[in-house]
């Protein structure tokens, strides 16, 4: 198989595609401005050829911020799309179509992956997707778009997820999570007062989130938001650790990225050596996969912001260009299988 990367600063749809022909598979990342514009045009370009898309910034060795990126598989790839809607109330109700296109597509967990761009209710969704993808062991990597809307077979939808079973035809796939946090000291915290549907954290073994948050890390109210870059909190999975980004202050309060219920056990972590973890990222791909057609990912924007403000992400798109044709989204929030998390780096890498 083979990926392509096309982009345009200023969001001609036009030159973006140039010089793609015959696409399999195809993913498209627009402004807010030119997203409906955008997908139809890509439809009526390249009709009945199965595409996603969002709102959002995309990249390959540079950032596309604002304008229109198009990632498009060819050359050696099957795949469908398509959407669950009503993910706030009821995804599951359109469960169907995914058992469908599995059927359709018939791979396994050594040639196929999901791939879903989401517009919100993230952990509900991938509970749903889960149900049918573990029955094959199908790995999932995707992310949450801006402004609550997304795009399948050229048709733009709210409340729903998109999402592609994409098989490789001449190789395998394989899924990774980047994680550059670690534990801070021995902080061990039990959560309550939440709110489920806000995403907020009321208290941690009984104090208010914000004070025990502040007193710890030795910050003002003003500052939490910033500081989550740096210490954001986690929440431990069997070996692994989701990470809980903060968004914002609510009176006594914190409201996270992703939801958090009573009596979860969170810890806080902080930023590790980033640069030392995405080359051993990067030399574990290479070990897995000696030949790469492509890697996709999809970077959090707080980890867009940290790398920006550290001047480094231009260095890290350097970086993993460095395993060939690599390319991706700027997301709200990341999925890895059957995980929603924050602050990570998700990915596919096909053979």
């Amino acid at each position: 198989m083979r990926q392509f990367f096309g982009m345009s600063r200023n969001g001609n749809l036009e030159e973006a595609v140039s010089g793609l022909d015959n696409p399999q598979f195809i993913m498209l990342m627009s402004n807010n401005a030119q997203f409906e514009t955008h997908v139809k045009a890509l439809e009526k370009r390249y009709p009945g050829v199965p595409s996603i898309g969002c709102i959002g910034m995309s990249y390959d060795v540079s950032v596309v911020e604002e304008g229109v990126g198009v990632v498009a598989f060819l050359d050696g790839v099957n795949a469908a799309a398509n959407v669950l809607e009503q993910v706030s109330v009821m995804p599951v109700k359109y469960i169907h179509r995914l058992e469908e296109d599995m059927r359709r597509i018939n791979g396994t967990r050594e040639d196929t992956v999901c791939i879903d761009f989401c517009a919100g209710n993230d952990a509900c969704v991938l509970t749903t997707f889960n149900t049918v993808l573990r029955r094959r062991g199908i790995p999932l990597v995707g992310g949450t778009g801006d402004a609550g809307k997304v795009s399948a077979n050229g048709r733009i939808y709210e409340d729903a997820v998109a999402y592609a079973i994409v098989q490789n035809q001449n190789g395998r796939v394989k899924t990774y999570k980047e994680n550059i946090y670690r534990k801070l000291g021995n902080y061990r915290f039990i959560a309550s007062d939440t709110d489920k549907e806000n995403y907020v954290i009321g208290t941690l073994n009984g104090k208010s989130a914000k004070q025990v948050y502040k007193s710890i890390l030795h910050v003002t109210d003003e500052e939490i938001l910033t500081q989550t870059f740096q210490n954001p909190f986690g929440k431990i999975n069997g070996d692994d650790t989701c990470i809980i980004s903060i968004k914002e202050v609510r009176g006594d309060a914190l409201a996270c990225f992703r939801q958090v219920n009573d009596s979860d056990v969170l810890i806080l972590l902080a930023l590790g050596d980033y640069q030392a973890i995405v080359r051993r990222t990067i030399d574990n791909i290479c070990r897995d996969f000696p030949r790469r057609s492509a890697v996709f990912s999809v970077n959090c924007l707080f980890r867009y912001k940290l790398f920006c403000e550290r001047g480094y992400m231009d260095a890290y798109l350097e970086e993993m260009s460095e395993l060939g044709s690599h390319a991706g989204l700027v997301g709200y929030g990341e999925h890895y299988n059957n995980r929603f998390v924050n602050q990570s780096m998700t990915c596919v890498v096909f053979e």
